[in-house]
């Protein structure tokens, strides 16, 4: 067994890569939803609808085709598999670069494993998440672009134009790898550049971010750029004047097919799934779909946070990724950082044995690393993470929701890839034996094991069921307002991948200042006037409005626990707890504002939810969503608690609304 093994490897390190990332992420993947998009992204799959922008049609369409060609399989676990193939194929196809750049089918193979055992890859392998799709179309772009260099073919000058341009609907996250990609494509194995590809390919690039940004000038400076680098190259040689123009065709046509994408998503909008976010009826709300308009998009100046302060979050996300498990924290441990500072040691051997070995892809490589830390951090213009800077910026400064480290896991892939190399050359140096450089670099996926493993634990099944417990908490047909995307993404999940009440409405706070978002809830639930008749006036009026027309059309107006309070005020001030929501009593109680508990309904799902914890605690994680849900879902219990004793009752809302 062990002879075959090496003898794959010898010829198809690639295909090891595959197998054994695929079982990985097979053993620690999500068997559920998970918080934050990826439930979004399950329902938008599941009803072929129109996550939030850019709508990413090429995502939901791969999530929907898998869904369906797996009926034995969940819906969560079918989309959830998507990403491990990804991921798995990515590293995969990153080993055999390696494997023809260096001619070493164990550097390759080391290089491919370790890639794929850094946390933030790892972690995108195993849930819903459109950023292992993105990193599966860069390695695409990748092989495509090294086989552009080293053939001077149009066919691959055309797979990467195509390529470039389909990151528009999937995820622009791929073009982060476009500087590189093109690189591959410029240089000749010989050194020698191809200034013609090289303009081609630049077009294409601009053209893919100036109609992911919706900019009639990038696309025309593209198209520029296209023509003019065809004419160049005909000037330059007259007899090669009808391969440029082929060349420009192909690229030309390439792009415009993968552009073409974008329609499924004006076609599926117009059939308005349950999931349809932007509202992209005409092709003029399509392109603020996709250029995502509705968000406040930070401009690269002026900063909004020190420079210092969004590289540093770089360097804290780096320590995560090679050895979590020994220090599953936000901060730094001795343990964890002294595993970080050999990952370090050997992805700097690595680089310099690239170098060494193959200048052109080195150089390709660089150019990612670069792009994927100080690029991304230059052109996002983040705020700070909810962990760093604390003592030395504003207590009350605004952070980043969560945690970005997602945002640079191209950095962290190359990384891996550099110290995957790095460990099989100081094997060969120190015990002349490059299986334990392949040992080495596996290392990651034990230290980082228990860290990121989604597949058991509280934290494995406590979003399906934050999700049941709310719907089933609400009264029959109630209009029912929610917070953020946590709130938002498993109930919706619920209802469109698990069926389960259906005739509950959620109003999404967070998204009443989209016009799209009150016609739609005028047009499916005339909950709200015509928006355009009506000047718009804040949040909490929005809310008010939507309260009054769920009352004058006899529906029960429900409220989240996690509704900031100042937004259930404006709902109204009689409530009942039951469960995990407020419902509105109307009952003509002459006290208005104390809050009354359905203490039958607050038993019955204080014990639902203590048998489903048996004593189980959160694991330590870097994210704390899990330990504050379990908090609200605790709440019907603490009220109980309190609710027996009449001097603690004006306590109550304190108790629940945890915000």
């Amino acid at each position: 067994m062990l002879a075959r093994i090496q003898q794959l490897a010898a010829r198809r390190p690639e295909r090891l890569v595959v197998a054994l990332l695929l079982a990985v992420y097979a053993a620690t993947l999500a068997p559920d939803v998970t918080f934050w998009d990826a439930g979004e992204f399950i329902a938008a799959g599941r009803s072929f609808g129109i996550p939030h922008p850019p709508g990413t049609p090429l995502y939901v369409a791969l999530l929907a085709t898998f869904d369906r060609l797996t009926p034995f399989l969940s819906t969560a676990v079918s989309t959830n598999l998507v990403s491990a193939l990804c991921t798995a194929i990515a590293c995969g196809v990153l080993a055999r670069l390696v494997y023809r750049w260096t001619g070493d089918p164990i550097a390759a193979l080391a290089s491919g494993i370790a890639s794929g055992a850094m946390t933030s890859v790892w972690l995108n392998a195993t849930e819903t998440e459109v950023y292992a799709a993105a990193l599966a179309l860069a390695a695409a772009g990748l092989w495509a672009g090294d086989r552009a260099g080293a053939t001077g073919q149009r066919r691959w000058l055309a797979l990467v134009a195509y390529c470039f341009v389909l990151a528009v609907p999937l995820h622009l996250s791929m073009l982060v790898a476009g500087p590189a990609i093109a690189w591959l494509a410029w240089e000749r194995g010989d050194g020698r550049l191809r200034w013609g590809d090289a303009a081609l390919l630049g077009a294409a690039w601009l053209g893919a971010m100036g109609l992911g940004k919706m900019s009639l000038l990038a696309v025309g400076i593209a198209i520029g750029v296209l023509v003019v680098a065809m004419a160049l190259r005909a000037v330059v040689d007259r007899a090669a004047w009808r391969d440029a123009a082929v060349a420009g065709g192909a690229v030309l046509v390439a792009a415009l097919v993968a552009a073409s994408a974008l329609g499924a998503m004006w076609l599926r909008a117009r059939h308005d799934p349950a999931i349809n976010q932007g509202g992209a009826f005409t092709f003029a709300e399509l392109a603020d779909a996709v250029a995502r308009r509705q968000y406040a998009v930070a401009p690269i100046w002026p900063r909004q946070a020190p420079f210092w302060i969004q590289l540093g979050n770089v360097f804290e996300y780096a320590d995560w990724q090679t050895a979590l498990s020994l220090g599953p924290t936000v901060y730094p441990t001795v343990a964890r950082v002294a595993a970080t500072l050999v990952w370090t040691a050997l992805g700097l051997l690595g680089c310099a044995t690239h170098r060494r070995l193959d200048r052109r892809s080195w150089r390709a490589m660089l150019i990612l690393i670069l792009a994927g830390s100080a690029g991304v951090v230059v052109y996002l213009n983040m705020r700070a993470s909810p962990s760093f800077g604390h003592g030395v910026l504003p207590e009350n400064v605004v952070r980043e929701a969560r945690e970005r480290d997602y945002f640079f896991v191209f950095a962290f892939w190359v990384w891996g890839m550099w110290a995957g190399l790095g460990a099989v050359a100081l094997a060969r140096r120190r015990w002349g034996r490059a299986w334990i450089g392949v040992a080495l670099a596996a290392l990651p996926i034990a230290l980082n094991w228990r860290a990121v493993d989604r597949s058991r634990g509280l934290e494995a099944e406590m979003p399906r069921l934050w999700a049941t417990t709310m719907l089933a908490s609400a009264p029959r047909d109630a209009v029912l307002f929610v917070g953020g995307d946590n709130d938002t993404y498993p109930l919706w999940y619920a209802q469109e991948a698990l069926g389960m009440r259906r005739d509950v409405t959620m109003v999404t706070t967070p998204l009443l200042p989209a016009e799209w978002y009150r016609d739609e809830m005028e047009r499916r639930w005339r909950l709200y006037p015509d928006s355009s008749a009506r000047p718009w006036r804040g949040r909490l009026d929005a809310i008010e409005l939507v309260a009054d027309r769920a009352r004058a059309l006899g529906r029960p107006v429900a409220a989240a626990i996690s509704l900031p309070a100042a937004e259930r005020e404006k709902l109204g001030r009689r409530w009942t707890l039951r469960g995990l929501v407020y419902v509105e009593r109307l009952d003509g109680a002459r006290d208005t504002t104390r809050l009354t508990v359905d203490s039958s309904a607050a038993r019955f799902f204080a014990e639902r939810i203590d048998r489903w914890r048996a004593g189980r605690d959160p694991v330590p994680a870097i994210d704390d969503v899990a330990r504050a849900t379990l908090d609200q879902l605790e709440c019907p219990a603490r009220v109980l608690r309190a609710y027996r004793v009449p001097a603690a009752r004006d306590s109550l809302d304190s108790i629940c609304n945890l915000r």
